[in-house]
């Protein structure tokens, strides 16, 4: 009969570890939203910023390059900027759950659902 009791304290343990692991997740995906990481290309003449989510902000584009018969070129670096900043942001989501879960490790099945 104790062990049964002894059992239940178990899972409320694991469900309070589980509520916390929850708000903690919360707290990151917030906390992803306000990072703000650059990606660049074209030595720093196309400039992107997007938050540690992926979600693009803005793109600053050195005036030298605006000339009508380089718009491909324009496009590519562009291109090219935002994939860096994407890149670039996820690794500081990547880090930023690391940091926020204190490096334990989450099952699979779980990374996923923490954003990893």
């Amino acid at each position: 009969m104790f062990g049964a009791l002894k059992g239940m304290g178990d899972i409320k343990g694991m469900m309070e570890q589980a509520q916390q692991m929850q708000a903690k997740a919360a707290e990151m995906q917030d906390s992803l939203d306000r990072i703000e990481v650059q990606g660049s290309s074209g030595g720093g003449m196309i400039v992107a910023t997007a938050t540690a989510k992926g979600t693009l902000k803005g793109v600053t584009i050195d005036p030298s390059l605006v000339n009508a018969d380089e718009v491909g070129v324009l496009e590519d670096l562009i291109v090219a900027a935002v994939a860096d900043a994407q890149t670039k942001a996820a690794e500081r989501a990547q880090e930023e759950m690391q940091k926020l879960m204190g490096g334990m490790e989450l099952p699979p099945g779980l990374q996923g659902m923490m954003g990893q």
